[in-house]
């Protein structure tokens, strides 16, 4: 904790609060391989607003929860009493079945007051954070309603004082309140939901307008467009059309797996100074004194100043010698702070910090997060100003993770002795001797010679889960074939390992597009229910057909197995195909006789 400046510390929820989640949470059966559950933490906003007795919109305590249920595509009602049974009016809200993805399962946290983002103060950040740590091992990801005017603000707060965040945080809102017929809230907030149950993006993000965005990267850009939200530095993580397309390479990914704490003091002491033609040494000078410890300077271009105000240097000089960190920050929203230019450099000569292509957002927040780190002198303090901590800021490229860099003359030898040693810590599953591999520089992708498998293709084939995530959080690639032509996710489906697969797809794996109908029908011949469902896992179309032209439930009806029939039935797969000898699955059954088979087709919806 810092020694100077008011310290900002988490709110308490109820008790009752608490204890009403936890129950409703733990009072029920959960499949985590077809479900997923997920806490909103609702915090105020457009998007829950409802119109009061004048017509006018404002905050209502419980009208969101209770219009959620009456919204057939954000509350399967039919599902949540089969599976709650009568308790259905303090439940939990489920979400309708989505092809290909687990069902998200969802309750509500509703703080109280309701805040307007622009009342939002450091103490929101923090009881925000504390809510997160509160339930985090209760719950599969997060998301968070919030108002749009300071949302870029908590999302980069946020981002920052989660550390060790291994699980999905989606931030989001709405420019028109959910009840409103033309609203864009039911499908941020869908969309939101579907990424925090689904997708295995461990950092804090912003949804809104069908794009995923770093929360740390984003700024509002518009009062009445329904992409209120950009980020101009760097690309969306996703982008939500027909399908759901991740770009698992720009996700902050750490070489090692921390443990989830929550850094819930930030120091207030901190602010942002826009520079403009003719500002005076007084207003400089009045803003950079006690109890000011940081600031973030907003500069012109590239990172300029008036180099011919030397009394405007003075000043900063004087600020920058008694310990306030100054970071440096354009006024321009796309674009890098650099030193090519005189009256650029002239802000780092007097101690002033490079910010990069830091937000002002990510700036000023990151200050307040960096100065409370009691641990860190105000050189340290400094030098973290211009690290990228959670993917806030550029950093060039020759600078690599933990400083190691890929020379073209690198050692073969080398490489297959650690390919080796990484793989046989993946088979002894020890963790800890694999984070020590790759924190050594080890390639996470590199492979073993010979058969060419990566740690992931090892991992895979033992079926360790955690192992799995674990190296898909560090660079992890499911699309590496090994000589035979098979993907991590292929060795997952051969030795039926479900969880395994449904994380892998978590991630954005997917079967490769070569023709696997035949290994699906022989599996369906030998009765082999379970490795069907891993098909069905891994994404497969179960209606491929072998070299024969016969389907899965071709197969199936053949040989008389009822269980994969039905397993085939309730996955929607046509009875109607004919094989080459023009034969349809009913036909073949009725051939033989198999009057069980027979009727289960007949009788299939």
């Amino acid at each position: 904790m810092a020694t100077r400046g008011r310290q900002v510390r988490a709110s308490e929820l109820p008790s009752a609060c608490i204890s009403r989640i936890s129950r409703r949470t733990y009072s029920f059966s959960f499949d985590p391989i077809v479900e997923s559950r997920v806490l909103v933490l609702y915090t105020g906003g457009t998007i829950g607003m409802v119109r009061n007795n004048s017509g006018i919109l404002a905050p209502t305590a419980n009208a969101l929860v209770h219009s959620l249920r009456r919204y057939p595509d954000l509350h399967d009602e039919t599902y949540a009493q089969g599976k709650f049974k009568s308790e259905t009016s303090d439940a939990p809200l489920v979400l309708p079945h989505i092809e290909g993805k687990r069902r998200v399962i969802y309750s509500i946290l509703e703080y109280d007051p309701l805040l307007d983002s622009s009342n939002m103060t450091m103490e929101d950040w923090s009881r925000m954070a504390e809510d997160i740590k509160r339930f985090y091992t209760l719950f599969d990801g997060f998301v968070v309603l919030h108002g749009t005017d300071t949302l870029a603000f908590s999302a980069s707060a946020l981002s920052f004082m989660l550390e060790g965040l291994s699980k999905p945080v989606v931030i989001t809102g709405s420019q028109i309140p959910m009840v409103d017929a033309r609203s864009d809230g039911k499908s941020n907030f869908l969309s939101a939901l579907v990424l925090a149950g689904n997708c295995e993006i461990p950092e804090v993000t912003v949804f809104f307008g069908e794009v995923l965005l770093r929360g740390n990267r984003t700024v509002k850009a518009s009062v009445g467009s329904l992409r209120a939200f950009t980020s101009p530095n760097c690309r969306p993580l996703a982008t939500v059309g027909v399908r759901i397309e991740v770009d698992f390479k720009s996700i902050i990914r750490p070489p090692r797996i921390d443990t989830f704490t929550v850094h819930s003091t930030l120091n207030r002491n901190v602010g942002l100074l826009r520079l403009f033609p003719g500002i005076t040494t007084q207003m400089v000078r009045a803003f950079l004194q006690p109890p000011l410890e940081g600031a973030v300077l907003q500069s012109f271009g590239a990172g300029n100043v008036p180099s011919n105000r030397e009394d405007l240097l003075a000043e900063f000089k004087a600020a920058t010698s008694r310990g306030v960190v100054l970071v440096n920050c354009t006024q321009c929203q796309q674009g890098v702070v650099m030193s090519v230019y005189e009256t650029g450099k002239a802000l780092i000569d007097v101690g002033v910090t490079p910010g990069s292509d830091m937000t002002p957002e990510a700036g000023l927040t990151k200050l307040a997060y960096v100065l409370s780190k009691s641990e860190w002198d105000v050189e340290t303090k400094r030098q973290m100003m211009q690290s990228c901590l959670r993917g806030e800021l550029t950093v060039p490229r020759s600078q690599s993770y933990n400083g190691c860099e890929n020379r073209d003359g690198e050692d073969e030898f080398g490489k297959d002795l650690m390919a080796a040693r990484l793989c046989a810590a993946v088979v002894k599953k020890d963790v800890a001797r694999v984070e020590e591999i790759l924190e050594n520089g080890a390639d996470v992708n590199c492979v073993t010679p010979g058969d060419r498998r990566s740690a992931l293709h090892v991992a895979c084939t033992e079926g360790d889960a955690g192992i799995v995530r674990h190296l898909l959080l560090a660079g992890a690639s499911q699309d590496i074939l090994d000589r035979h032509g098979r993907s991590p996710l292929m060795d997952a489906v051969t030795f039926d390992h479900h969880e395994t697969i449904s994380v892998l797809r978590s991630f954005g794996a997917s079967l490769q597009a070569s023709n696997y109908g035949n290994l699906i029908c022989e599996a369906a011949a030998k009765g082999d229910v379970m490795r069907l469902k891993s098909y069905q896992l891994a994404g497969a179309d179960l209606g491929q057909t072998d070299l024969s032209g016969r389907t899965p439930l071709h197969m199936a009806a053949l040989f008389a197995r009822l269980q994969c029939v039905s397993l085939l039935l309730e996955a929607k797969v046509s009875r109607e195909p004919m094989d080459a000898l023009g034969d349809t699955p009913s036909d073949l059954a009725a051939r033989r006789n198999y009057g069980a088979v027979l009727n289960m087709l007949e009788c299939a919806d």
